[in-house]
């Protein structure tokens, strides 16, 4: 059965935030309600006209279990209009936006409000075992003298080290690696050189830097804290990045003979995005003028120490099914977890032993146009708010894509667990 398009009305993000010296100044369920707020404000609908809202999210904070939820009450869509949250990590938006396809297909839907969310500086400090099993004992107490023999057991040093829950979150549980440290498994694989990753990332900043001087990111809408300062940009992009300064740094997952650096990997942002999604119907009824439509979706399993190639084994399905070759598209989003990552991938796509191994063709599909790829920068520069980058993808590659007069583009992102997601858009 062929896949029956599903139209982009509209969509809208949050800047992204690095993450710098504790919490930041919002929480995740502020940030995905401030950006749909803006963008629900400028349709033609009614939030309570949605049919549903889908927010991914990677790592809500215990006080906005199913953000999606908290999201649709407090963007006032009304209490009949259900919300839920999905979890793919990297992907979560992603997953977001084929969900919503999905159920618009079933017939269970006809417009949706889906994207994704993470303020990931506000990832927990987390107790070790044997510090809570301190406490659950310490309940147990009845006696002020047995309560005071139990503080003398303590030991400050061994039990009170915090676990940075973000960390456990990036960290592959089947495997044991960090995602960093599949990136490290990625550079040796392909001999990617340190100079190359460097390269890739400081071209990132000074495509996110020129897109924001000359005003690309129409998808932004800005930010108000409690104390109404004024947050319009995604502030982790360096205009001054210099090879020099990238060389300087010093690898992060494997101090010793390692090449990832904080310099080319993704930053640790807070960030929301949108997509207003409609069927054929929803667009009639409400005279809708859609920015593109999507035309197809993969989703695709691989090693999780190798996950970084995880953009490779969905985007190539999509490309089979519909006859085309890297180049037959006029742009493309591959989201920058990081740089080895990206060029992992390009490598794989050029290698016709990889090609022929792993994914069961007759040879290599070929170099990618680089000046199709990532045209305003990516996540080395703006940040990966990892339930959010799936979202913002999709969303600015049609953007993208009118900007330059293409027709056809591919976001397409890889996932911590060995997997990939993509998306294909096409645009008036």
């Amino acid at each position: 059965m062929a896949f029956q398009p599903i139209y982009i009305v509209d969509g809208a993000r949050t800047p992204f935030l690095k993450a710098r010296s504790g919490p930041g100044p919002f929480s995740a369920a502020d940030l995905a309600v401030q950006a749909g707020r803006t963008l629900l404000m400028r349709q033609p609908f009614a939030p309570s006209d949605l049919d549903e809202v889908i927010l991914g999210c990677a790592s809500p904070s215990p006080d906005e279990v199913n953000i999606g939820r908290v999201a649709a009450l407090r963007l006032g869509c009304g209490q009949k209009v259900p919300g839920w949250t999905v979890m793919r990590n990297c992907a979560s938006g992603m997953q977001a936006i084929d969900s919503a396809i999905a159920n618009i297909h079933a017939g269970r839907a006809q417009l949706i409000l889906a994207g994704g969310v993470d303020a990931l500086s506000r990832a927990p400090l987390l107790y070790q075992d044997a510090m809570v099993r301190w406490f659950a004992a310490m309940m147990q107490m009845k006696t002020p003298l047995q309560k005071a023999g139990h503080f003398l057991r303590l030991r400050p040093a061994a039990l009170l080290a915090p676990i940075i829950g973000l960390m456990k979150g990036l960290t592959d549980p089947v495997v044991g690696l960090l995602m960093g440290q599949t990136a490290e498994n990625l550079a040796w694989k392909f001999s990617i050189e340190r100079a190359e990753m460097d390269a890739f990332s400081l071209r990132s900043h000074q495509r996110a830097a020129t897109a924001q001087t000359a005003g690309r990111l129409h998808e932004i809408v800005p930010l108000i804290d409690e104390q109404g300062a004024l947050y319009t940009e995604d502030d982790g992009v360096r205009s001054d990045a210099t090879a020099e300064g990238l060389a300087k740094l010093k690898p992060f997952f494997d101090k010793r003979y390692g090449k990832i650096t904080p310099g080319n990997s993704s930053q640790i942002t807070d960030g929301a995005a949108w997509l207003v999604l409609a069927s054929e119907q929803a667009v009639q009824r409400w005279n809708l003028k859609p920015l593109g439509r999507i035309v197809d979706t993969q989703w695709a399993g691989l090693d999780p120490a190798q996950m970084g190639l995880g953009p490779v084994h969905a985007a190539t399905p999509i490309l089979q099914r519909h006859g085309l070759g890297l180049n037959d598209l006029d742009a493309w989003e591959i989201n920058e977890a990081f740089a080895a990552q990206v060029i992992g991938c390009l490598r794989a796509w050029a290698d016709d032993a990889y090609c022929r191994e792993e994914l069961g063709l007759a040879g290599g599909l070929g170099g990618l146009d680089p000046e199709k790829l990532n045209m305003d920068g990516g996540a080395i520069a703006l940040g990966h708010p990892v339930g959010a980058s799936g979202a913002r993808i999709v969303l600015h590659l049609v953007h993208a894509l009118r900007r330059c007069g293409g027709r056809r583009g591919m976001a397409t992102i890889c996932i911590g667990g060995g997997q990939g997601g993509a998306v294909m858009v096409e645009v008036a």
